[in-house]
């Protein structure tokens, strides 16, 4: 059982999430040293599954813009970042995104995430997305949560459907991955699919 702590959200910055092991919180400035090793360390690990890398990815520089337009999605209410912490020595993980936030008749987000090669298949990622899932449906009051993997991405898959998300089907040359434009499965959660289940997770002892 996840015991979730939160920090009251501004409309200029996603509120700190809390779990077992994590602290889920915006990205800052001063976290570029340790964004940058862990991206370096991990690049093999993580290039087949993103958009090509610029030269300057890790420079200073490019997570200083990268910071600020965050900040400006944020003000904006259409996207929410946070950096994966660990509680014990604050190492610095990962991230997970809820973008494309669209209101109205939709009410609908997307769901993003990365993790560095050393802290990959611990749970680590798993134990966020559950917090963030929860945060998005109880606070954002969205109804639907998208997401989208690569098909080769088992690790990905796996999680998904162990956090409650639906298979819909197959979006063809959806997104521009490493260079080529690739198929990508396309899964989904509505808020009255994941409330349930986490009811049931609360009551367990």
């Amino acid at each position: 059982m996840f015991a979730f702590l939160r920090k009251p959200a501004s409309r200029r910055q996603a509120a700190s999430l809390e779990s077992a092991r994590l602290v889920l919180r915006p990205p800052a400035i001063d976290d570029w040293p340790q964004w940058a090793r862990l991206r370096n360390e991990s690049r093999e690990f993580l290039q087949p599954w993103e958009p090509t890398w610029p030269r300057n990815a890790l420079t200073r520089g490019s997570f200083t813009r990268r910071i600020r337009l965050q900040a400006r999605d944020h003000e904006a209410g259409t996207a929410f970042s946070w950096f994966l912490v660990r509680r014990d020595d604050d190492a610095l993980m990962g991230g997970v995104t809820v973008s494309d936030i669209r209101r109205g008749v939709a009410s609908s987000g997307t769901l993003g995430y990365w993790i560095g090669r050393s802290y990959s298949r611990q749970g680590y990622m798993s134990e966020a997305v559950e917090v963030v899932i929860d945060h998005v449906f109880d606070e954002f009051g969205l109804h639907r949560l998208e997401a989208a993997c690569l098909p080769a991405n088992e690790a990905s898959r796996r999680l998904l459907v162990s956090r409650g998300f639906s298979l819909e089907g197959i979006a063809r040359s959806y997104l521009k991955i490493d260079g080529d434009w690739r198929d990508h499965l396309l899964f989904s959660l509505i808020d009255s699919e994941w409330r349930p289940s986490h009811r049931s997770h609360e009551s367990q002892p």
